[in-house]
């Protein structure tokens, strides 16, 4: 029977019920050692692909955030999306060994760069590459995090790009299945080349760092003519029966 409740309503009591289920999602048994390795080819270090030139932070050095900024892990691209929405940029890559980096103070820069963006529609760009053992976060922290985005943060994000995913990324939003609304899940597309990501954003004004886009043209040479994406195509809205284009069955 309908409930005829107005759509924010449905919505805080749908985030009630997702934050019960992330109370109950018991990860800090799982050792995250245990958790499939990214299955990424053996992309071959050079000197030229260590990382992206020196990069200036738009934060005082006495700013509480700074130590954080100075990374570059969470950056605001130089121009809009083709829709006109503002463009949040999170590098895998750019992030120091766990034991450098607070986690918990990384959650509250990136809350603290969407709080300026937030009440309008904006898009975020996930560059995977560059994740590894050495820097992952714990699950634990991730299902804290995700408790942390409330319906303020996912209301106007129009898009989550998820660039050059691999078999962690891919078991780790299924073990997020459940809790990610229909709606929600709508928004997450992966992107296997940066080709892909063309109609969409300027990749001239994203700022990738270099490490990404040495990573990428790897990849592609990897692929048969056939394989690699000549125009991408815009992504088509799911089935009622599918999540992250997967069937449910």
């Amino acid at each position: 029977m309908a409930t005829g409740l107005p759509s924010e309503l449905q919505d805080d009591l749908n985030l009630d019920n997702t934050n019960q289920s992330l109370s109950q999602l018991r990860l800090a048994s799982i050792d995250d050692k245990s958790w499939p390795a990214d299955e990424a080819p053996d992309f071959p270090k050079s000197e030229d692909s260590k990382g992206s030139p020196e990069l200036t932070t738009h934060l005082q050095w006495d700013d509480p955030y700074y130590d954080i900024a100075r990374h570059h892990i969470v950056e605001v691209a130089g121009s809009d999306d083709k829709y006109g929405r503002k463009v949040i940029l999170f590098s895998a890559c750019r992030m120091p060994p766990s034991h450098q980096l607070d986690h918990m103070k990384l959650l509250g820069y990136l809350k603290f760069t969407l709080d300026q963006y937030v009440e309008s529609d904006y898009t975020l760009v996930y560059l995977h590459h560059g994740l590894t053992s050495e820097n992952k976060p714990s699950l634990s922290w991730l299902r804290d995090a995700y408790k942390e985005f409330d319906r303020k943060y996912k209301k106007n994000i129009k898009a989550l790009y998820i660039v050059h995913p691999t078999m962690f990324i891919k078991t780790l939003l299924i073990l997020f299945k459940p809790l990610i609304s229909f709606k929600f899940g709508r928004k997450i597309f992966y992107v296997n080349f940066l080709s892909e990501l063309e109609e969409y954003v300027n990749l001239e004004q994203l700022g990738i760092p270099r490490q990404v886009l040495k990573y990428d043209e790897y990849l592609r040479s990897l692929q048969k003519p056939s394989q690699v994406p000549q125009k991408p195509t815009t992504p088509r809205p799911l089935l009622p029966n599918q999540q992250f284009g997967v069937s449910l069955q």
